[in-house]
């Protein structure tokens, strides 16, 4: 009768604390819209309402760290229940991270306010949060169904970011060269769709550790990088 007790309790636990992983992955969600709303519409309201909103996601991580080592301490979860609190953990930090960068880009736009706008450059920037913000969508339906098929999906769906990524750092390039007085704006802008890649990159982590969760590994195949601006053939030269 007691271990079946403590069965419940470990239970709720476990409940209590993927609830606080899906309300983050909300909160997460809707700071990239906003920003990339923000930053086309040149919102600053709504830009601040992103920053301010960051440090609930913030307090989340912290809440889910917390709650996860008093589990933790008190349950002795056994080695597959250890594998799904250990999962939230890096999950949680994922979430904080992208959180960080959708309020990175909501900062930018108060600076590119002073500028004329980089024709064409918000919407795909938009477009590509808003990629991004599917990706976590299914990231996250993929954890609560622990559906390894779509967070392999996910992994694959990263590459089509870094090539929009690509295109708009080449876009950028062009600009610069064409305008000097392009050049400011045109850094902000890379800076944000640089943050905007990153992103795609930890929803990717998070779909990786559904199938680590789902299988006891990480992937074997190495993750598809379509990011080459860090290379020659991504300079053109």
């Amino acid at each position: 009768m007691q271990d079946t007790h403590i069965a419940s309790a470990f239970d709720r636990d476990l409940e209590t604390i993927q609830a606080q992983i899906m309300k983050m992955g909300g909160l997460v969600e809707e700071a990239i819209i906003d920003a990339a709303i923000s930053l086309e519409t040149r919102d600053g309201e709504l830009a601040d309402t992103v920053r301010r909103r960051d440090k609930a996601i913030d307090a989340l991580e912290m809440q889910i760290n917390e709650e996860a080592a008093r589990v933790i301490a008190l349950r002795s979860p056994t080695a597959k229940d250890l594998r799904l609190i250990l999962s939230v953990i890096k999950i949680s930090a994922n979430l904080e991270r992208i959180g960080d960068y959708a309020k990175n880009m909501a900062k930018r736009t108060g600076l590119l306010a002073g500028y004329a706008p980089v024709e064409g450059s918000p919407a795909a920037l938009r477009r590509m949060a808003r990629e991004v913000e599917r990706m976590l969508k299914d990231a996250l339906d993929s954890y609560i169904q622990r559906d390894v098929a779509l967070a392999a999906e996910i992994i694959q769906r990263d590459e089509d970011v870094d090539q929009m990524y690509n295109a708009l750092f080449r876009e950028f390039l062009t600009f610069m060269m064409e305008d000097p007085r392009n050049i400011t704006s045109c850094m902000h802008l890379h800076f944000i769709a640089k943050n905007t890649e990153r992103m795609g990159d930890h929803v990717t982590s998070i779909a990786e550790q559904v199938i680590y969760l789902v299988t006891g590994e990480m992937p074997d195949e190495a993750r598809p990088k379509g990011d080459l601006t860090s290379t020659d053939a991504g300079l053109g030269v």
